[in-house]
């Protein structure tokens, strides 16, 4: 039962670390392994958490206010 606490505590913390991230660094992050995989034609934008589109959200930042959006194209 403890190590299974443990787990669902280091997780959650992970996740939220991500959130935390400066939204600059993670779009350079995402884009570096993009580039890496030889995706081209795509656009990655920092977006309001609450705005509204069609574009998939590929990551959150800024301590989940903001998010980064891919599109094609």
């Amino acid at each position: 039962m403890n190590k299974w606490v443990i787990a669902v505590l280091l997780l959650s913390s992970s996740g939220s670390a991500l959130a935390a991230k400066a939204c600059e660094e993670l779009k350079a992050e995402i884009s570096a392994k993009l580039e890496a995989k030889q995706v081209g034609g795509y656009t990655l934008e920092i977006q309001a958490s609450d705005a509204a589109g069609d574009a998939k959200v590929v990551g959150s930042c800024d301590n989940g206010s903001k998010k980064i959006v891919y599109s094609k194209g």
